[in-house]
């Protein structure tokens, strides 16, 4: 058997021998494959808010092109501004700070279906008088029936 880089009669090839230029794309694909499983498994756990126990309702759902606002009210009467806990107070304030006092910005109220409705209704009158034109209440679809489209402020579902 000769070594390598010689011929089979001994003298050395010059200028023959070349290292291998080709990458393997079978570990880099496999990688790949890998990550994208995992952002796709943990992408809808990333836009979970303040965990709410929301009703069902057989209203139909709205469907807004801008994002809107939430307020969600928690079990214990607790108010969120998206996810950031504030009082009752300072509600309108931070409303009209984040919003720019634009009376047409969305806003979403989400109430737990176990908090007394007077809460809930107190917040959205606080909204309300404040200017807010598109404040909706969110609520869950049954199970296994789709909501459909509306455009009716205040007797909206959300999904």
């Amino acid at each position: 058997m000769a070594a390598p880089g010689l011929a089979g009669n001994g003298h050395r090839l010059a200028g023959r021998y070349r290292p291998m230029s080709e990458i393997n794309v079978t570990p880099l694909v496999d990688v790949m494959l890998v990550l994208l499983v995992v952002f796709m498994v943990t992408a809808p756990l990333l836009t979970v808010g303040v965990p709410v126990d929301l009703p069902q309702t057989q209203a139909p759902a709205i469907n807004e092109p801008k994002e809107p606002l939430v307020i969600t009210l928690n079990r214990e009467g607790v108010i969120y501004v998206q996810e950031t806990t504030i009082e009752t107070d300072a509600l309108v304030p931070k409303l009209q700070a984040i919003t720019g006092a634009n009376p047409d910005a969305v806003i979403y109220v989400r109430g737990d279906k176990d908090i007394n409705y007077g809460r809930v209704l107190e917040v959205m009158s606080l909204v309300s008088s404040a200017g807010f034109r598109k404040v909706s209440l969110v609520a869950e679809a049954p199970k296994g029936r789709p909501a459909a489209a509306s455009t009716r402020p205040g007797s909206s579902t959300r999904r």
